[in-house]
């Protein structure tokens, strides 16, 4: 059974070759620009784990990753958060299970991402 990936990222074209990426490995994906109403794809999807992209590890821009985690229904699904703020390491002191700075080596992004569906199997 192939594993399923939410992939949450605002920029289109980034959006484009992660969907690439993850389908050429294998994976089935749920593709979103924005967080409007994440919780219901998550709970109709059930994904193995999400790809987050987080502008800036603000209150705010972690908001979505901490009620992730917090959730009863998504605290056990591993969060990758994708980011081009230079101090996002903050974010997987907050909430994320992993972090994944952008621009993002593919193998690197395969690898994180490899590595955090084996902790949940």
């Amino acid at each position: 059974m192939k594993k399923r990936i939410l992939v949450v990222e605002n920029n289109k074209d980034i959006l484009e070759l992660i969907a690439m990426i993850l389908e050429g490995e294998g994976y089935e994906l749920s593709l979103h620009t924005n967080e409007t109403d994440i919780f219901d794809h998550i709970q109709a999807f059930q994904p193995d784990a999400i790809l987050l992209d987080i502008v800036k590890p603000t209150l705010e821009g972690t908001e979505l990753c901490r009620q992730l985690k917090e959730a009863e229904g998504t605290s056990h699904i591993p969060v990758i958060v994708l980011s081009t703020h230079p101090q996002i390491q903050k974010v997987k002191e907050i909430c994320a299970d992993e972090i994944v700075p952008k621009p993002f080596d593919i193998d690197g992004l395969l690898e994180v991402l490899e590595e955090q569906l084996k902790s949940v199997s």
